[in-house]
């Protein structure tokens, strides 16, 4: 694919491959169901991230317990929010992919070799709405490659 006389030589390499992050949230749902449009228009895999955190011994809520209860409720998350979400809309392959760690990082490396990454923000309106939150802003800044930010349509 060349991009026209003005950058003759320069060639846009593709890997059919978009990335997107997902937790719970109506942000990432969005940011789900719009990255699963464009894999679908470019005919691309749709690999869906879920990372998360076991919590650190001393953790005051009493959390730090069996590491694979954390891994089954993650599992359980990234399969029910894309099965809830895409499960009536065939047509484009779907990989999903658990990482422990930090969000931002796990989409930044994943990015490696991919399309586009595909991450949801909340924003809070006005003003305080053009910035990003603290996921959005470290992977628009560290991916290798271009980066859509969601933002849910607005309440009626």
């Amino acid at each position: 694919m060349s991009f026209g006389p003005e950058h003759e030589g320069s060639e846009v390499t593709t890997t059919d491959r978009i990335v997107v992050g997902i937790d719970r949230s109506p942000e990432a749902v969005a940011a789900l169901r719009w990255a699963y449009e464009e894999a679908r228009v470019r005919g691309a895999v749709l690999e869906v991230v879920h990372a998360w955190r076991l919590p650190f011994a001393g953790d005051p809520a009493g959390l730090a317990a069996e590491p694979r209860s954390f891994l089954g409720a993650a599992t359980h998350l990234l399969s029910s929010v894309v099965d809830g979400e895409l499960s009536d809309h065939p047509g484009v392959e779907v990989v999903q992919t658990l990482v422990n760690g930090d969000p931002a990082a796990a989409l930044i490396a994943k990015g490696e070799g991919a399309d586009l990454v595909v991450v949801g923000s909340r924003g809070h309106g006005g003003f305080t709405g053009l910035l990003l939150g603290s996921v959005s802003h470290k992977v628009a800044d560290h991916a290798p490659c271009p980066v859509a930010i969601v933002r849910p349509p607005a309440a009626a």
